[in-house]
This record gives structure tokens, sequence and C-alpha cells, in this order.
């Protein structure tokens, strides 16, 4: 069957999900119990950064803490920018995210001396304990409970290997106002095209990690939620500040290995090599909170201490600890050293800031709604305003939950009082004047390009002179780009290039009009912080 034949039977739904990271999955089992609903995951269930967080979800639980408490820390480390109602909406909302974790069978490490009957461990940034985790692999075993009952639902249809194209809108039906009405959707395994229809879509994809040469994400964080939504007309916001999480394993053969905050919440302390500087200590000179300082500026003193001394890495050095606390509480960073030949209760851990969490996103409200009336976005795809300038420790997980949970309920509340279905069939994809790609090695040598640049000139610290260079690069990478994808038929690769450059456009173009330093953008250039704090929002020209 060809992808033309394949268009013309569109598939129906009361609500797509596009992504299956904790967000999507969250949203997928509010949404089954009374509603049709498509999962997208463009590789495997567990393919999301969500399955590799390691520390955990941030809530106060305790009756030493208050949510009082994790507003503040919230507000503080995300300087300034911090969207207060939000961040309160969300916060308000972490007993009950826990509890329905809990609910759902998700195995948090128990401790029966504490008053919770769980262990709470502490991160960067947070003035109390409160990260509710499962050992040191949260999000794996978070996702791994989430994805089984998804697996199981009667009420929803899960399309693995599959890739979300571009949003089908009102606008090419000629229906007033703006609305999505489905999108299209290739079938990475056989390269069918199809059309899914739905009057609800959740865009769930995650993070742009992989717009910069090094990151803590997964292959599947291109940025492609963000993309699509900005394509289709939605506002962005804050894409300038792209959090580098300071500990990042070095080592040749370790792709993208986090070192959990969490190690520093239990003791962890950042040195230089001892061939370099005698093995000294050096976060106290850079922020009176030392190794528990937010990330932003962690990350900061490492690279400063990096150029400064010419050296590759430093050390994260939590040997101190007891062996059979680090076997308790790091079981899977102690493993994955050892397969490297480092043994973390004799030996410090080599270290590098890598490209984390993306905490601007597409503009939504309180319950994941943007400009274009059934688009949704949850998660690390979406701006709500939590994160600022600066991402607090583990509070992404737990918006994942919170405005899944919000967003399902007013897609509920929509369909009780709405029939929504398009007056005219959708339109079908059409590649009959595309051929067969002639060199795929342009996708490659761009993706190559595009993550370099993005990296030496878009990174921890940023100048004028350096913003200026990505983006004529970049204008030059997207020109090829949008050839490439006019003239042959897509692919996975291709459609994963054609978002990355999009979403490297806007990180560029919001750090250009960002006259200050805040968080975790800092440039050479304008090295003080305005004394009024303004999110940066884009509007896409039409």
């Amino acid at each position: 069957m060809s992808n033309r034949e394949k268009s013309t039977n569109p598939l129906n739904f009361d609500v797509v999900i596009v992504g299956s990271g904790l967000a999507g999955l969250s949203a997928a089992l509010k949404l089954a119990p009374t509603l049709r609903v498509a999962v997208i995951a463009k590789r495997s269930l567990h393919d999301s950064a969500s399955d590799w967080a390691q520390g955990g979800i941030a809530a106060a639980l305790d009756s030493a803490d208050s949510i009082e408490n994790h507003v503040q820390d919230t507000l503080i480390a995300g300087g300034g920018l911090c969207n207060e109602h939000i961040t309160r909406f969300i916060l308000e909302r972490g007993e009950l995210a826990i509890k329905w974790l809990l609910e759902q069978g998700v195995p948090f490490t128990r401790d029966a001396a504490s008053e919770l009957g769980f262990h709470l461990t502490r991160e960067g940034g947070h003035s109390h304990r409160r990260i509710m985790h499962a050992a040191d692999a949260t999000g794996h075993a978070v996702v791994s409970t989430l994805a089984q009952r998804v697996r199981t639902h009667p009420n929803i249809t899960l399309l693995e290997e599959h890739f979300a194209i571009d949003l089908i809108t009102s606008a090419p039906l000629g229906a007033p106002g703006r609305r999505c009405n489905g999108l299209y959707v290739l079938d990475i395994r056989n390269g069918h095209t199809l059309t899914l229809e739905a009057p609800h879509i959740v865009l769930a994809t995650g993070g742009a990690g992989k717009v910069y040469l090094y990151t803590t994400n997964p292959d599947t964080a291109t940025g492609d939620g963000i993309a699509i939504a900005w394509r289709a007309g939605c506002r962005v916001a804050n894409m300038e500040f792209i959090q580098f999480h300071p500990t990042c394993l070095y080592h040749p053969y370790a792709k993208s290995f986090l070192i959990s905050e969490a190690v520093r919440g239990e003791g962890g302390l950042l040195k230089l090599p001892a061939h370099d500087g005698n093995g000294l200590r050096f976060m106290p000179k850079h922020d009176a909170r030392a190794e528990l300082a937010p990330r932003d500026i962690v990350a900061r003193a490492i690279d400063f201490e990096i150029k400064k001394h010419g050296i590759d890495y430093v050390h994260l050095d939590i040997s101190h600890q007891p062996p059979e606390f680090l076997r308790a509480h790091f079981p899977t960073i102690l493993a994955r050293c050892l397969e490297f030949g480092i043994d973390i209760t004799q030996q410090p851990i080599p270290v590098v800031p890598a490209a984390h969490y993306t905490c601007g996103g597409v503009v939504t409200d309180a319950f994941g709604r943007t400009d274009i009336a059934g688009l949704f976005a949850v998660g690390e795809t979406a701006y709500t305003g939590l994160h600022g300038a600066n991402r607090l420790a583990s509070n992404s997980l737990l918006e994942c939950v919170v405005m899944a949970h919000s967003s399902a309920s007013a897609i509920q509340t929509d369909l009780a009082n709405h029939a929504y279905r398009p007056s005219t069939p959708l339109p079908i994809w059409d590649e009959s004047r595309v051929t067969d790609p002639d060199e795929e090695v342009v996708i490659t040598h761009n993706w190559d390009e595009l993550r370099r640049l993005m990296w030496n000139y878009v990174g921890i610290v940023r100048t004028d002179k350096r913003l200026s260079r990505a983006k004529h690069r970049i204008a030059l990478l997207r020109s090829e780009i949008d050839e490439y994808y006019a003239n042959f038929r897509i692919s996975r690769d291709l459609l994963e290039l054609r978002n990355l450059v999009e979403v490297a456009a806007l990180i560029v173009e919001s750090a250009c009009l960002r006259r200050e330093s805040r968080g975790l953008h800092f440039s050479r250039d304008w090295p003080e912080q305005l004394a009024e704090a303004l999110p940066t929002v884009l509007v896409r020209q039409r």
C-alpha cells in the first residue's frame, strides 16, 4: 500500500499523545478510562529522557518541610523568571502526584526509620530532603511501571516506531479560527505516512538536548514537539535557557551517562584532578552553597576550572562514604562506572558538564493549552513558567505528572461539552513530486555541523560574536535542509534534523534578544542582570 493510499483512510481517536515519557504516559492513563487514546513513540516505549532520569521527584512531604519552602527554593533557582502562580499550582499538587504514582505501583526506595516510610534525598538548590526516588534509577522505575499499564489498557493504541511529522490545523480546511484536527505520522518500519484524526493532540516529546554535541539526553531528544508547535503557529518562550548538567561521566565509551545530582546531595565533593590542582575542592570559592548550589552555578564553575587549568574534566568524589551506603543508594552509577574501570567506592569519578534540560518551550497555561485550540503541550516540551531561568533539580518529573493530569482534566471537560469533527476530510499526505534521496551523507554532515556549532557558539558561556556566527551558519544549514525535505522522501533522520535546526534557530534568536546574564544564560558581553526579569517570547511571523 502506498503512502497516498494509506493516507486516504485516517485513523480516528479522541486524543493523540505524541511522546512516551512520563508526561505522555501519565496523560494516557488519565484519559484512557473514558476516551480512545493513541500514544506515538518514535522509537520504543522506553526510549525517553524520563526513562534515563536518575535523581527523583521533588515534593514537600516531610513534616519538617513545607510547600512554601519548596516554592521559595524554586523561585531562587529560577533567577527571578519563574511564574509564581504556576509554581504554586504545580508544587501544591506534589503530594497527590506521588500518591498517584504509588497507586500505579512505582517502587520508590523505602526507609523504615523515616517519618514517611520512604527515603528522601537532597539535591542542589533544595533547602530540605524532599526527593522521592527509586535508588538511582527513578525514571526507569516510573516509566517501566506506567508503560506496562499503557501496553495492557484496552483503550490505548500504541504506535511505536512512528514519527509525528506535522499538525493538520483548521487553516488548510478552510475552517474559521485556529484548531488542530489531526497530524501526519511516518511509520518508520515501512515508510508509510499515516493520517491520524483527533480533536485533541498532546505534545509530550521531551526536550532538545541532541541539538548539542555533548548531552545527557537519549537520541530521542530532538525538540520535535517544540518544532511542530512552532511551525503550526504557537508561541515559544525562554529557549535560551538550556540547562547543562554539571556532572556527566567523562569517558570515551560512556555515551551520555549522567552522574546524578543526588551524589552531591549525599556528600559528593567536586575536586580538581590531583595532578592539576592537588585534588583540591573548588566549589566553596564559587558559591557559599558549594556542591549544593543550583546547577547553573555548578556547571559554570566546572567550565571555568576546566578552562583555567587546561584540563578535560574534574573529579566528583564520594569515596569517603561507606561502600555499603554507595551500593544501596547508587547501584546503577556504581555498576556503570565499574564497566569503565572506575570503582566509586575507592576512586573519584571524572565528570564534565553536558546539555541536559530545555527550560523553555511551547507556551501553555496551567492546563497545558497552547495557542491552538485542541493542542496541548506537557513536560519538557512545554513552557509553563515553573523553571524560569534555571530548573531546580527533580522538579521536572513532578511537572510531568501534574501537568499531564491537569491537561487530561481539561480535555475530558472539553470533549464532554463539545463534539469536534472537521467539516471536510483531512488532506492526504502527497509525495507524488518527491524521489528517493540521492546522497544521505548530506543529513549526517548537517547533523554533525549543527551540533558542533551549537556546542562551540551557544554553550555555557556566550558572546554576541559567537551568537552572530551561529545564527548565520544555522540559516545556511536550514536552507539546505529545507531543500532536501522538499525534494526527497522523508526518513526519521531527516525529520529529526529538520526539527533540530528549527529549535537551534529558536535558541539562538532567544539568546540574541536577552541583553543580560541570568540563570542558565551567561553572556560575556552582557554580564550584569537587569532589574526587571522578563521572559523571552517568540511569535512566528506569517
